[in-house]
């Protein structure tokens, strides 16, 4: 290929679509975008996506937001704005701004489509469209080198997953030079992978695109009165028979300094699950690799504290990860994940269990399979993840039998059972 990677990097600027609800997490997002969640104890859910583009090598990166983005606005400006704008690299936040009429982002196509005239500006041959809502490790750099060796219009990076999960992407049917035939959004039967049964392949909602072709498809797709005004229900799959599109399958590649490894965290067990990987002997995401970093916002904060070293009182911690500014006093905790500033008061004990930042848990609490959400505030003797048909009374339950847990929930126990 003639083209020298960096030149391509350079040419390209990467859109990412930061303004969903992430409805399915329940509680956790009620007030803020889902790419502003907490993960692995001092991040946020779109410091995974901003990294891989920063060691990518692109860096010219705008984060569309719309939804409750008050926080995760604020998180980005901290995390990310010392990129240096003289130098043509920046970490802009584009909010939805009614741009036509009254009308706000009527889906990620749409959203696209309200800001071409600020794309336009930036002079660029491709378009990086990527989701601020997953947990991945990507070089974007290979996709679009791989965009380039096949003269693609659009590629889509996608992922092989059993058949039985793929019903929540986008599935894609490809012939053997990985040009695709079909593109099904969320479809009750997805079609599996030829020759091999019992998979498909999905959609990981990262596009690269030819500015030229993206820039006629939105406009085809905005004067659509029945159109979803979306890449996936939308766009790709009436691109499909007008443009070459291609599939990359994001895996390895034979490449042993980038770690692939995509999880998709849109329901409240599955983001419990993808923060406990993290406190496994070999985990699947691995945060301590110094060729890929995950950037984020670091408060100043001291040391986690593990106090008492009495045979009954012990602050200690076993096959977890506990992060700065925690103090462990007195208390046991086992195969759970403490973010930044959790304390755990004496004779408690925690075991599968994942607490945002900001919590206090009090004397004489067991908490099993527990997730707490920020700035909770557990009373002595609570236990929770023993019995349920107590729990399901106070607290959100998942399918996979996750216990939710929020200060107005503890409230709502408090009023009901004012002992506790």
């Amino acid at each position: 290929m003639s083209q020298h990677i960096g030149l391509i990097t350079r040419d390209t600027i990467a859109l990412v679509l930061a303004g969903g609800k992430g409805s399915r997490l329940k509680h956790l997002t009620e007030e803020r975008a889902k790419p502003g969640l907490p993960f692995g104890g001092n991040f946020k859910i779109i410091d995974f996506t901003l990294s891989n583009c920063m060691n990518s090598g692109i860096r010219r990166i705008d984060v569309l937001t719309q939804y409750k983005s008050a926080e995760l606005i604020c998180h980005v400006q901290k995390a990310w704005g010392h990129m240096p704008w003289e130098l043509g690299e920046y970490v802009n936040i584009v909010p939805a701004q009614q741009q036509i009429g009254d009308l706000w982002y009527r889906g990620t196509a749409d959203a696209v489509y309200q800001n071409l005239r600020q794309i336009r500006r930036q002079h660029c041959k491709y378009i990086l469209i990527l989701g601020g809502d997953h947990i991945y490790k990507m070089d974007y750099s290979r996709m679009l080198r791989h965009h380039a060796k096949k003269n693609a219009d659009i590629t889509i990076a996608s992922i092989p997953v059993n058949s039985e999960t793929a019903s929540a992407f986008g599935v894609l049917n490809v012939d053997q030079t990985m040009r695709v035939t079909d593109f099904v959004e969320k479809p009750k039967h997805p079609p599996e992978i030829p020759g091999i049964p019992g998979k498909s392949l999905v959609s990981m909602g990262v596009y690269i695109f030819n500015f030229e072709i993206l820039e006629k498809l939105l406009l085809e797709d905005a004067s659509l009165v029945a159109s979803k005004h979306d890449f996936g229900y939308s766009i790709i799959p009436k691109s499909i028979s007008e443009q070459k599109v291609y599939s990359y399958i994001f895996d390895d590649d034979g490449c042993a300094d980038v770690q692939a490894y995509w999880k998709d965290v849109g329901t409240i067990d599955q983001y419990f699950r993808a923060n406990l990987d993290l406190v496994q002997l070999e985990p699947e995401l691995n945060l301590y690799d110094k060729h890929w970093p995950i950037y984020s916002f670091q408060e100043q904060l001291p040391g986690a504290k593990f106090i008492f070293d009495q045979d009954e009182c012990r602050g200690h911690a076993v096959d977890s990860v506990v992060t700065a500014g925690c103090i462990i006093s007195g208390a046991s905790i086992k195969n759970s994940l403490l973010s930044t500033c959790v304390t755990v008061e004496r004779h408690s004990m925690l075991d599968h269990c994942v607490i945002l930042p900001n919590v206090t848990i009090g004397k004489h609490c067991q908490l099993y399979n527990v997730l707490v959400v920020e700035d909770c505030c557990i009373p002595d003797n609570f236990i929770i993840g023993f019995d349920y048909e107590v729990d399901k009374l106070y607290y959100e339950i998942s399918e996979g039998g996750v216990i939710l847990v929020t200060q107005a929930m503890i409230d709502n126990f408090l009023k009901i059972e004012p002992g506790g």
